[in-house]
């Protein structure tokens, strides 16, 4: 069932490679395979961590460690992500995805593939990108979102990320699928937002899912209820 090499033994230490529901947070996902270890195991506690959130609104792969392994999340966090993106152009949401309403809409008549595939090589190499307001980076001890939940406007700091490769799937009716590779820290939302821009309109994500961690990828991830089964055998 598992097609990666894992260690077993869940209470010493392992990783297990899992593909997030829509709608799940990260730490729902976290949480359900926590209590089922403990469970299996009869355990009061026990370490279990993960290597890079997802919004709600994602799908795809996620690493989740216990014990010592958990002490390798900094280095999975750092490895090269994929994700496959769907941005609608001419519309744009304060969120910078479906969580929330759209905000304003932008005309696309000019928006051709050459002139998409020419602006998307324009992101390729070392970006500068500022993180969404509704984000969960950290300022003055909160999370950004709490203060754009609340209407409160804050300074976010762009920072430096690179983009690797992206790639065009797919652009029918102004809904734009795109490959991405990219490193640590990029906010796909926030690339859906400076296309948009780029493209003299506006764009918004309304579907995401990361494929690969590094040399891990999503085909080879369980779903939820696999590993209850899996764990439930063992």
């Amino acid at each position: 069932m598992i097609e990666y090499e894992v260690d077993q033994d869940f209470q010493s230490g392992a990783f297990i490679l899992l593909n997030k529901p829509y709608e799940w947070t990260s730490f729902d996902l976290v949480n359900k395979a926590k209590f089922k270890i403990k469970h299996k195991y009869n355990l009061k506690k026990i370490k279990v961590g993960h290597a890079g959130t997802l919004d709600p609104l994602a799908t795809g792969l996620m690493i989740v460690c216990t014990g010592k392994y958990t002490k390798r999340i900094d280095s999975y966090q750092a490895q090269v992500k994929e994700y496959i993106a769907t941005l609608k152009l001419g519309a744009t949401t304060p969120s910078f995805d479906l969580e929330t309403e759209i905000d304003a809409t932008y005309p696309t008549e000019h928006i051709t593939q050459e002139l998409v595939d020419k602006t998307l090589k324009g992101f390729i190499g070392e970006i500068r990108q500022r993180p969404p307001a509704y984000s969960a980076i950290k300022i003055d001890g909160k999370r950004a979102y709490e203060y754009a939940r609340k209407g409160q406007e804050v300074e976010i700091k762009e920072k430096i990320l690179v983009i690797d490769e992206i790639e065009v799937l797919s652009f029918v009716d102004d809904v734009l699928k795109i490959r991405v590779v990219c490193s640590k820290g990029t906010y796909i939302r926030a690339l859906a937002r400076d296309i948009g821009q780029s493209l003299k309109s506006g764009a918004h994500l309304i579907a995401l899912e990361r494929t690969r961690i590094g040399e891990y990828r999503k085909d080879q991830a369980l779903e939820i209820e696999e590993f209850i089964s899996y764990l439930e055998n063992l």
